[in-house]
């Protein structure tokens, strides 16, 4: 079964402008252009393109889905058993918090009475799935696989009050560190006020803390991209300064 661009747009739901772009940048071309000067595909390219639209459905950026479909050991019947994993762990979530909403309205109707930690639950949850798909391969090869769990649990069994000091704490690190680099100096008083409220706000989901393991995390927020578009989004140059500002808090050279 072969497709033109208008065929395989109408049959996938997506636009015949979505279709001429991933053949621009090299993600979906086409099997071959006919006498005409049409875009003709057949079921190779049909079948890559439901790859990246799970992939986009997921979350994935382009640019790292092309990466995937188109590496040499790019394993069709594995990516799919990946993408049901994901696909039920984005159910789960769901599921959770649609649990979380129907005991809400049922405590608003008297049914039920509702404790403090399920009400955060499904909140928690999306919290930790939404880093898993942003960050996860990452932190698991820097920290390990257990650490990240342990991480993760501490998060899930944290109190109400202990939520909203996380929260509070994330919002002073960030106007402190804005403060701190309109001095230009990471080791000023108030670049260290910043690394150390860091610190205490690492706390909250870190098992234990070292010196060393904060040096490097703050390391991997100016080498990852995405870690480094965060912190640079207002202010060219932020993520560098925390990195330093950590240096110089726990004495650990880069």
């Amino acid at each position: 079964m072969e497709y033109t661009v208008q065929k395989l747009a109408s049959l996938a739901g997506v636009s015949t402008r979505t279709l001429r772009y991933y053949d621009e940048i090299g993600i979906l071309k086409p099997a071959r252009i006919n006498s005409s000067g049409y875009r003709i595909y057949g079921m190779t390219e049909v079948d890559r393109l439901q790859q990246i639209l799970f992939y986009r459905e997921l979350g994935v950026g382009l640019e790292d889905i092309k990466d995937i479909v188109t590496a040499p050991d790019f394993n069709g019947s594995k990516t799919l058993r990946e993408h049901r994993e994901k696909l039920l762990e984005k159910r789960a979530q769901l599921d959770l918090l649609i649990a979380n909403v129907d005991k809400t309205i049922a405590q608003s109707e008297g049914r039920i009475k509702m404790t403090d930690k399920e009400k955060f639950e499904g909140f928690k949850q999306k919290m930790i799935d939404d880093n898993e798909k942003k960050y996860g391969k990452e932190i698991r090869e820097k920290y390990g696989e257990d650490s990240v769990k342990k991480s993760n649990d501490k998060l899930k069994n944290m109190t109400e009050e202990e939520y909203d000091e996380v929260t509070r704490l994330a919002d002073e690190v960030t106007q402190t560190l804005a403060e701190a680099f309109i001095t230009g100096d990471p080791t000023s008083a108030l670049a260290q006020k910043a690394a150390d409220l860091h610190k205490k706000w690492l706390t909250y989901y870190w098992s234990e803390y070292s010196k060393e393991a904060h040096a490097g995390l703050a390391q991997m927020y100016v080498d990852d991209e995405r870690f480094r578009a965060y912190y640079d989004e207002k202010q060219p140059g932020m993520a560098v300064f925390l990195r330093d500002a950590i240096l110089f808090y726990t004495g650990i050279k880069a």
